[in-house]
C-alpha cells in the first residue's frame, strides 16, 4: 500500500481525485455503493490501495480516515471514514476490504 503524506484531507482528496480516484464510495448496509457509477459492491470486490489518518486539530473525535479504493471492474474512487459518533459508514463492512 502506497503512503505519502497530506496536510489536510481535501489535499490528499484533490491529489487522489488526479490520479483517478473519481468516485466517492459510501458504506451503508450490506454493501459498499459507489456514488457516481451508481454500482454496489461487496468488500470482496474492492481493493483499499491507499490509506491515510486525519487528526483533529483541537478534538480527538474529529478524526477521520481517507481511503484510495479500486473496484474489481475499474472503478476507483475515496471514501471518508469520520470517526465522530455522528459518522454514517459501516465500519465493520469497511474492515473486510482487503
Amino acid at each position: 500500500m502506497k503512503t505519502r503524506d497530506y496536510d489536510t484531507l481535501s489535499q490528499a482528496t484533490n491529489d487522489l481525485s488526479e490520479k483517478g480516484y473519481k468516485d466517492s464510495f459510501t458504506a451503508k448496509n450490506d454493501t459498499i455503493t459507489a456514488l457516481y457509477a451508481k454500482k454496489e459492491y461487496q468488500p470482496s470486490d474492492l481493493t483499499i490501495d491507499e490509506r491515510y489518518r486525519f487528526e483533529g486539530m483541537t478534538n480527538p473525535a474529529d478524526q477521520s480516515e481517507l481511503f484510495a479504493i479500486s473496484a474489481n471492474d475499474g472503478t476507483k474512487g475515496t471514501l471518508i471514514m469520520s470517526y465522530s459518533a455522528e459518522s454514517s459508514q459501516n465500519r465493520d463492512l469497511i474492515k473486510q476490504i482487503k
